[in-house]
């Protein structure tokens, strides 16, 4: 039985199966086609770096208890805060290991701000002297390396750009004493939407990045007919590239789903810091996470999640039909956290083993599963084979699924293969376990069965 809460919510988020419509002239069948890829992947890691890693967190002795956002959290004027770019000479900058770490813990993609809400751009812009190349000692193009690292070991690249600017002049400061929200100058709103076309184009010229990850599309002055003018260009220059939700003005806060029955533009819901309670069948979501309080690094910023927090997390957004987006916030060296790579090697670990039970794989039937989550996938000859993920080793030996939709054939721990006897009680299947759990964290136990 569905609980009240489950129901509830299922009821809220519903509609946002038809809030996203599919591009022009393209079929079911051909957005399936188009979203495969992201579909199967699960896992991705996102990557927030930018000229707010030279202060990390701490302006004028005060610690904001932000990264990225420190330039609104501090006032800081635009002529000052231009100086940093002067400081931004990431020398210790390796694309090939910031993709060899992403792929070493199961991640399929990587997300990186190519423009944050500071408007500073780590790429090369004809539009723009505000960039990684013109005006730092740097001097280079800081995506195009990882964009080329991502093919030759091979992840799917994908840029994050944010639709606000408090850099450029065609944008203002709404509100005086901060920089969020900002407002813009009506004459000259066309000339900051050609800009941002360009620079959209230029990363994919550039680039080629497989999704555009926008944001920062609260401001009053973005409507949902610039975020369609947008999606119609870039589906005309890339036709099979996915856009999530915050391009246009559907999503609702941080739940990341759209709001009501209404069509906006996007492929996919974008939930931030938080896990959706249920699946919605029929969505295409993502929930992006950090893995400390702060997306840009923060110097002051020890909150970590642990290990198996994450690892958990990664299988309770599987069980539930949605994809993980998980942070690292590199220095302004260009060096990830060493907290971060050891929570990402540790996730690694457990990916190697387990990784069958993720990827390519569809939300659990059952309502609930108090002992852990569940995944599932459909098998060649028709069957049905579940990744039963178990937290809680049951003290008795056995673990029982109620209300199976079919006949037991055949259960096998994940890991190493082991068989395990699966006998049939009225509509549960009853499956003996060994004394003890192979894995500390989420033991995987495989039950196949076949429809009556």
């Amino acid at each position: 039985m569905l609980t009240r809460a489950i129901l509830r919510t299922m009821c809220l988020v519903a509609c946002f199966a038809i809030n996203i419509p599919a591009t022009a002239a393209e079929t079911p069948a051909e957005r399936d086609a188009r979203m495969q890829w992201w579909r199967d992947a699960r896992f991705g890691m996102f990557i927030h770096w930018g000229l707010y890693a030279i202060p990390a967190g701490t302006w004028q002795g005060k610690t904001a208890g932000t990264g990225e956002w420190i330039m609104d959290w501090a006032n800081i004027p635009v002529e000052e805060y231009e100086q940093l770019a002067g400081q931004f000479n990431p020398v210790e900058y390796d694309p090939a290991a910031w993709v060899r770490l992403a792929k070493e813990a199961g991640a399929r993609y990587i997300v990186i701000t190519s423009k944050h809400h500071d408007g500073f751009s780590l790429f090369d812009s004809a539009v723009s002297k505000y960039d990684a190349v013109d005006a730092t000692p740097y001097g280079k193009c800081l995506l195009k390396p990882l964009a080329d690292e991502c093919r030759k070991q091979g992840l799917t690249f994908c840029v994050y750009h944010s639709i606000m600017d408090w850099h450029h002049p065609a944008q203002y400061r709404a509100n005086p004493d901060r920089y969020n929200p900002t407002g813009v100058h009506p004459e000259r709103k066309r000339e900051y939407l050609d800009y941002m076309k360009t620079q959209l184009q230029e990363l994919l010229d550039s680039c080629d990045p497989a999704v555009l990850w926008f944001d920062g599309e609260w401001t009053d002055w973005w409507t949902e007919e610039d975020a369609r003018e947008v999606c119609t260009f870039l589906r005309e220059l890339r036709p099979r590239i996915i856009i999530n939700n915050r391009v246009g003005k559907g999503r609702q806060g941080m739940d990341g789903l759209n709001k009501d029955d209404q069509e906006y533009s996007g492929d996919f819901g974008t939930p931030e810091q938080q896990i959706p309670a249920t699946g919605i069948p029929g969505v295409d979501w993502e929930s992006c996470m950090t893995m400390n309080d702060t997306w840009g690094f923060s110097s002051s910023d020890e909150n970590w999640k642990s290990a198996e927090s994450l690892i958990r997390n990664i299988i309770d957004t599987a069980s539930k039909g949605g994809n993980y987006l998980l942070n690292v916030g590199p220095t302004a060296a260009g060096r990830i956290p060493e907290a971060s790579v050891e929570r990402m090697r540790a996730i690694g670990a457990w990916m190697q083993t387990n990784g069958e039970s993720i990827y390519a794989t569809q939300a659990s039937p059952f309502a609930e599963t108090p002992w852990g989550r569940c995944t599932r996938r459909t098998l060649a000859d028709g069957s049905t084979r579940l990744y039963l993920h178990v937290f809680d080793w049951p003290q008795d030996g056995q673990l029982t699924i109620p209300d199976l939709p079919g006949v037991p054939q055949r259960a096998l721990l994940l890991a190493g293969r082991q068989p395990l006897e699966v006998t049939r009680q009225d509509q549960a299947a009853i499956i003996a376990l060994p004394p003890s759990a192979p894995d500390p964290v989420a033991s995987v136990v495989i039950l196949e069965y076949a429809q009556p």
